[in-house]
C-alpha cells in the first residue's frame, strides 16, 4: 500500500558528519522524498549546499531528491542539479523573471518542476502557470533558516491552493508545505490540503527521528490515531502498523 502523504525530511537539519547514516535511517523509517534546501546568500540570507551534495546523495539513496532552489537566477543552475541527480527542481516565483520559461526548461530535462511561494506572495502570482507544474510549494516560514515556527496563516493559503487546483482539474499537482512542521501540527497541515510535508528539525531534532517520522506519517493518514490515550502511538504499536504496510515512497 502506498501512503496518500509523502514525508520529505529536510537534510538541512541532519547531522552532516553522519549524513549517509541519517539518510539511511529516514529512508528505512518511511520517508518518501529527501528535501534538499539550496541557498545562495543572495535570495535568502544563508548559504547551504550545491550540486556536489546532490550528487553524493544520489549515489547513496533510492529516494527521489526534492531540490528546493532558494537562489537568485535559478536558470543558470538547472542543468547542474539535474546532472547531479535531482528528481524534482522547485524554483521561487519571486526569483524568476520569466517563470514559464524556467519551468519549461526544467521539464525539458525530464524532471518534475515545482514553484514555491514565500509567505507574503499571493496565489494569484501562479494562476497562469499551474498547468506547467508538478508541485506547488507553500513556504510556511520565511525562507533562509531551519528551526522556525510555523506561520498559522499558511493553513488558509494551503486550503485555497488545494481548492484552486481541484477547480481547474489539476488535483494531480502536489501541494508541498515547508517550514515549522512538527509532530503537533502535521495532521492539521495535511487536513488543510497538503500531501507533501517537509520537516527538518521536527524530525532530526527529536530524540528518536525514525519513530517521529513514523508517527508523523500515521497522524497524516489517521485523524484520530489509537494509542496510549494522549493522542500518541506507543512505539510498539507504530512498529506493528508499519510492519503491516509496505510503503513504496514517492511517485
Amino acid at each position: 500500500m502506498k501512503p496518500s502523504f509523502i514525508l520529505a525530511p529536510s537534510i538541512l537539519s541532519a547531522d552532516f558528519a553522519r549524513l549517509e547514516e541519517e539518510v539511511r535511517m529516514v529512508e528505512q523509517a518511511g520517508a518518501g522524498w529527501l528535501h534538499i534546501d539550496v541557498m545562495d546568500g543572495h535570495f535568502v540570507p544563508n548559504i547551504t549546499m550545491g550540486p556536489v551534495v546532490v550528487r553524493a546523495l544520489r549515489q547513496r539513496t533510492r529516494l527521489p531528491l526534492d531540490v528546493h532552489l532558494m537562489i537568485a537566477d535559478p536558470d543558470r543552475y538547472i542543468d547542474d542539479f539535474v546532472d547531479a541527480g535531482a528528481d524534482m527542481l522547485t524554483v521561487h516565483v519571486e526569483a524568476c523573471t520569466h517563470l514559464h520559461r524556467t519551468l519549461t526548461a526544467i521539464r525539458s530535462r525530464n524532471v518534475k518542476a515545482g514553484v514555491a511561494l514565500n509567505p507574503h506572495t499571493p496565489l494569484s502570482s501562479i494562476e497562469e502557470i499551474l498547468q506547467e507544474v508538478d508541485l506547488v510549494l507553500i513556504m510556511s516560514v520565511n525562507p533562509g533558516f531551519g528551526g522556525q515556527s510555523f506561520i498559522p496563516a499558511s493553513l488558509e493559503k494551503i486550503r485555497k491552493l488545494r481548492q484552486m487546483l481541484n477547480s481547474r482539474g489539476l488535483s494531480q499537482v502536489r501541494v508541498e508545505v515547508d517550514g515549522g512542521i512538527k509532530l503537533d501540527n502535521i495532521a492539521e497541515v495535511a487536513r488543510a490540503g497538503a500531501d507533501v510535508l517537509v520537516s527538518g528539525s521536527g524530525i532530526f531534532g527529536t530524540a528518536d527521528p525514525a519513530a517521529t517520522l513514523k508517527q508523523m506519517l500515521y497522524e497524516c493518514e489517521h485523524e484520530t490515531p489509537p494509542g496510549n490515550g494522549n493522542g500518541r502511538f506507543q512505539y510498539a504499536d507504530l512498529e506493528q502498523y508499519f510492519g503491516d504496510h509496505a510503503f513504496q515512497g514517492a511517485d
